[in-house]
C-alpha cells in the first residue's frame, strides 16, 4: 500500500516478509512501519504478530499487599500496539453482526469505543447508580461484602439487538456477570464477552456460561502467559 502513516487511520505493524518469524521491533518503542493498513480494513492476524506482554507492566503489591497489579497503560500509550490489542479483540467477532458494544465503567470504556467502530457498532455504558441521567433498568448483585448496582438506559438496548460485552480484564468474573444478567433483563442478545486480559486462575470464565469468552492475553495458574490467537484458528499475538 503506497502513502505515508499519516494517510491511514490507525496503522498495524506488519511482518517486512511473510516467511519472517518476528518483527522488526526495538525495545526503544518506535517501530519501523513497513506497510500501513486502515483501521477500518479486516485484518487476517496470521499476518500479524506483535508481542503485547512487553506493554503489560507488573505493579507487584498494588493496590494493597499480595496484589499483582497489570498495567496496561503502556500499551494505551502506543498507537500500534493499541491497535493490535483492539483488532485482537475484535476478530472473533467481525461477522458476527454486532450492533452495540456494552462495557461497565471504567477501563472497559477505553476498548469499547473502538471495537464499536472496528465493528461497525454503536456503544452503550453500563454504569454505577448517579451516573446516567435518563430512564434506567438495573440489577444489584452481591459483593464478598456487600452489594452493588449497575444501570443502563432505558432505550440503550432494544431487545433482540446483538450485543458483545468487553472490559480489560476478566478475573472473578463478578462484574461481568452481572452485566449479563443486566443486558438479559434488557432482553438483549448476548453475543459474547472479549477481554484484553484473563486471569485464569480466578475462575471468571465459569462465571459467563454460556457466553461464549475471548480474551488476548491468558495469564495461567503459574502465573504466566498463555498463547491465545483468535478462536484458535490463527497464531495471534505472540506471548
Amino acid at each position: 500500500m503506497d502513502g505515508s502513516i499519516t494517510d491511514h487511520l490507525r496503522p498495524l505493524v506488519l511482518w517486512d516478509d511473510e516467511n519472517s518469524s518476528s518483527l522488526d521491533m526495538p525495545q526503544t518503542g518506535s517501530y519501523r512501519f513497513t506497510k500501513s493498513i486502515p483501521f477500518r480494513t479486516p485484518i487476517d492476524l496470521k499476518f500479524f504478530k506483535m508481542d503485547l506482554r512487553q506493554f503489560v507492566r507488573d505493579i507487584p503489591d498494588y493496590p494493597k499487599p499480595g496484589i499483582l497489579f497489570r498495567d496496561i497503560t503502556p500499551l494505551l500509550a502506543d498507537p500500534a500496539a493499541l491497535s493490535a490489542a483492539v483488532e485482537a479483540m475484535a476478530e472473533p467477532f467481525l461477522d458476527s453482526g454486532i450492533e452495540l458494544i456494552a462495557s461497565a465503567e471504567a477501563r472497559g470504556f477505553i476498548f469499547a469505543a473502538p471495537l464499536a467502530v472496528r465493528l461497525g457498532a454503536g456503544f452503550v455504558p453500563i454504569r454505577k447508580p448517579g451516573k446516567l441521567p435518563f430512564d434506567l433498568h438495573s440489577f444489584a448483585y452481591e459483593l464478598e461484602y456487600g452489594t452493588d448496582e449497575l444501570q443502563i438506559h432505558v432505550d440503550g438496548i432494544k431487545p433482540g439487538q446483538k450485543v458483545l460485552i468487553v472490559d480489560d480484564l476478566l478475573a472473578t468474573g463478578g462484574t461481568m456477570e452481572a452485566c449479563c444478567r443486566l443486558l438479559e433483563r434488557c432482553e438483549a442478545e448476548i453475543v459474547g464477552c472479549s477481554f484484553l486480559i484473563h486471569l485464569v486462575k480466578l475462575g471468571g470464565e465459569s462465571r459467563l456460561s454460556p457466553y461464549k469468552v475471548h480474551s488476548v492475553l491468558r495469564y495461567d495458574q503459574d502465573d504466566e502467559e498463555v498463547e491465545l490467537s483468535a478462536q484458535n484458528e490463527f497464531p495471534g499475538p505472540s506471548v
